[in-house]
């Protein structure tokens, strides 16, 4: 086997994106806001404390999420609820009309 500095190798040279930069993003649920390098690309931008930042916009975050934040928050997002509801509403199970027809014991006296 051979010692470990004879199998160094030297590190690759420019395999690392130019506009690695700090980049504003922004929770839309409860409006947080928090900076991190990022090289997403953004048109927004954003000034907080009169630094001009990239921003990217977020439905959820580690501040919004229910595993993180322990209550269950249901965030609605593109009316996902009503579009399902549409789909399948015209599957759902017609209520009886009368107290008769709710119960099948009754209509056998």
């Amino acid at each position: 086997m051979q010692p470990l500095k004879a199998r160094r190798r030297d590190m690759r040279k420019d395999i690392h994106p130019k506009n690695y930069r700090l980049v504003a993003f922004k929770d839309m649920s409860n409006d947080d806001v928090f900076l991190t390098k990022s090289t997403a690309d953004t048109k927004e931008t954003i000034t907080i404390e009169g630094v001009e930042y990239p921003l990217v916009k977020l439905e959820i975050s580690r501040t919004s999420h229910p595993y993180y934040t322990g209550k269950a928050k249901l965030v609605d997002t593109a009316g996902r609820i009503d579009k399902f509801k549409s789909k399948y509403g015209k599957f759902k199970k017609a209520k009886p009309t009368s107290d008769k027809e709710a119960d099948p014991a009754a209509s056998q006296e």
